[in-house]
């Protein structure tokens, strides 16, 4: 009997295909839905591989139910969603993929202070709504972006391709992360400080932390006095990394000057949430990988990391 495989959304054929003549593949048949909880616990049992999204719960609960699994491929370089502890008892292999989004996400976060310091997004919607009458000195008039300083919360891979491209803006580029990073100091000429020194310095502060026990609620409102009234706040994470009513309330307050957000704490985020209201929020639904191109290179990743798994071959991105 082939080793069944079940992935939690709709993928392209062509991704699946190098599965299909040794494995059993079943597969949820929406690519904008998530699978019904009830129907992953279901189909995890009897399964040996998962292939899932952030928005798959794989927990206690599931593995208890799914004796034969063996394998869990996240698409996705975080793994919060996952019972990591859960899998280790279980002997569960629990894979991501790092590397492959890395320049893709930085594209779209520095994109994302780009938009929020020059209003692109209100800019847009002025012109569309036939507000356009004439021209003034200072229509629309936002931040300069160049020769600023930059403050990343989180310096792993993506943090550091997000300060090569502050780099060539002629950025000084503060950093605040678990440990040193001796490499992107010299190369890059970072400088670490402490979280309170890098909001307090920076013009755009942009949080690309894991989110752990420690980084969870790490944004509240005294965090967001100690920025500067100008600052800008980008969020390319997760959303549970801040207090979404602190940070409206800064918004609102004048406390910073914008926010550029691809994540919150719950998604989809509620049409009617206080955040989508404010013309000083640029919000985005949790895009920063999503290129044809990387997309399609972190599908293949998971693939390669099952087969490698179901095989008895060490997978090339294990997270535990």
């Amino acid at each position: 009997m082939k080793p069944s495989i079940f992935i939690t959304r709709k993928l392209p054929d062509t991704v699946i295909e190098p599965l299909n003549s040794e494995f059993e593949v079943e597969m949820w048949d929406k690519e904008d839905v998530p699978v019904p909880r009830d129907m992953l616990l279901e189909k995890a049992n009897g399964a040996s591989a998962l292939i899932t999204m952030l928005s798959d719960k794989v927990d206690t609960e599931l593995m208890e139910q799914a004796p034969s699994l063996k394998v869990v491929a996240n698409l996705a370089v975080g793994y919060d969603n996952i019972d990591l502890e859960a899998a280790n008892q279980k002997e569960v292999v629990i894979c991501n993929t790092p590397d492959v989004l890395t320049d893709t996400t930085a594209d779209l976060t520095f994109a994302l202070l780009m938009t929020s310091a020059r209003r692109i997004v209100e800019a847009d919607r002025y012109i569309k709504e036939g507000q356009w009458k004439s021209w003034s000195p200072l229509l629309l008039a936002g931040a300069d972006i160049h020769h600023k300083t930059i403050g990343i919360v989180g310096m792993g891979s993506i943090g550091e391709a997000v300060a090569r491209r502050a780099k060539g803006f002629d950025m000084n580029i503060l950093y605040h992360n678990r440990s040193r990073k001796p490499e992107a100091e010299e190369k890059l000429g970072a400088v670490y400080v402490k979280l309170d020194e890098l909001l307090a310095q920076s013009d755009f502060v942009v949080v690309l932390a894991p989110l752990t026990e420690e980084t969870e609620g790490l944004f509240q409102k005294e965090q967001f006095k100690a920025m500067k009234k100008s600052a800008f706040f980008i969020n390319a994470a997760r959303g549970a990394i801040v207090n979404e009513e602190a940070l409206i309330e800064a918004l609102n307050t004048g406390e910073i000057a914008g926010a550029g957000l691809d994540v919150f704490v719950n998604e989809p985020i509620d049409s009617n949430h206080p955040l989508l209201s404010l013309d000083n929020v640029v919000a985005l639904p949790h895009i920063a990988s999503s290129s044809t191109e990387t997309r399609l290179a972190m599908m293949n990743l998971c693939v390669q990391n099952i087969i490698a798994v179901l095989k008895g071959d060490k997978p090339k991105t294990q997270v535990k």
